[in-house]
């Protein structure tokens, strides 16, 4: 339910019904705006009494929310979310990339092409620490170890940090280490997961799960905003249909139903939405053309020995080509990128 309150309504009148909200159990959102404030109220609502809060001082209008995600969609918030890490701003007037091997391997590999996807223009560092693996043979990731070696990146290159977090008791090591959590396909709808990332006070990534509705995404970013964190990245990452000639079916009228639907920026990831390399700068462009605020792409300087998703990671060089034939693209959208 939204709450809406009278143009010249008091902060007492705003504070009372908010204190009575929560008394009932309803988690409040509270948006202010230049003429009147709407205050969310997120919860039961059988234990609303719409008489009631419509008599009180201050209220002007009382309106329900038709969506069941009521903090992840527009009729609470209808301006977009820009999600701040540091100095960049995802969601705003600039397509942001965010580019890395898929799996951390060691060192001095991993530092390399963090330096040269820096050079290139991507603004964020992405990296496996924990891998979550469809067979339990392959390689796993090299857990707190690699959470290290990209700390030591960020310290040479100032790229902020992406990486997975697969189990909820990890949540605060990560965190610790990371710029953004990311939640991966597999546990798009661990809802424990969920709530644990929900507490911290640290962006999240979150992708589509392999072959989730919209609506179900959208549910999943409204566990974690449920519990106070409302900076929340989308990502879709293709999902799972009946071709087979990609590894994925990358959903490209995704990006416009969420801009539709939701305030939350939205990022494609061509990388595992094709599971080819040769695809990756088509889908990349794509992309940027139906309206993503952002990128995720695989870059590894030997795909053909990488441990983890070689066969759609690009090299440096392809990466450097890609994002300088992005740019006009970009620029056609009437956005920024500062390549």
């Amino acid at each position: 339910m939204i709450i809406v309150m009278s143009p010249n309504a008091t902060k007492e009148q705003i504070e009372s019904v908010e204190k009575k909200l929560t008394e009932l159990g309803f988690k409040t959102h509270t948006i202010v705006g230049e003429y009147k404030t709407v205050i969310g109220a997120i919860g039961d609502k059988r234990h609303l009494d719409t008489q009631f809060f419509s008599t009180l001082p201050g209220v002007e209008s009382l309106v329900p929310i038709m969506k069941p995600y009521k903090l992840a969609g527009k009729e609470l918030k209808k301006e977009p979310t820009i999600v701040e890490v540091g100095d960049i701003k995802i969601g705003g007037d600039e397509v942001i990339v965010i580019a890395g091997p898929c799996a951390i391997e060691e060192e001095k590999s991993f530092i390399e092409t963090a330096v040269k996807v820096k050079e290139a223009g991507a603004k964020l560092l992405r990296g496996g620490a924990f891998k979550p693996r469809t067979s339990p043979y392959s390689f796993q990731g090299l857990a707190e170890d690699g959470l290290k070696i990209m700390s030591e990146a960020r310290e040479v290159t100032g790229l902020k940090l992406v990486t997975e977090v697969v189990d909820p008791r990890d949540v605060e090591l990560v965190a610790s280490y990371v710029d953004i959590l990311q939640i991966g396909a597999r546990n798009m709808q661990n809802f424990r997961l969920l709530k644990e990332v929900g507490m911290y006070n640290k962006p999240v990534l979150l992708k589509r799960g392999l072959s989730a509705t919209i609506e179900e995404w959208l549910m999943a970013a409204e566990y974690i905003m449920a519990e106070g964190n409302h900076q929340i990245i989308l990502c879709e990452r293709g999902i799972r249909t009946f071709e087979t000639a990609t590894r994925n079916t990358i959903d490209m009228s995704a990006i416009p139903v969420i801009k539709e639907n939701s305030h939350l920026p939205i990022f494609v990831d061509p990388s595992h939405g094709t599971g080819s390399w040769k695809y990756v700068p088509a889908m990349s462009k794509a992309a940027v053309a139906a309206g993503a605020d952002g990128l995720i792409i695989e870059v590894h300087h030997d795909p053909a020995n990488a441990l983890s998703d070689g066969p759609q990671s690009l090299k440096p060089e392809k990466f450097s080509e890609l994002m300088q034939e992005i740019a006009p693209v970009v620029r056609a959208v009437g956005k920024k990128f500062n390549v």
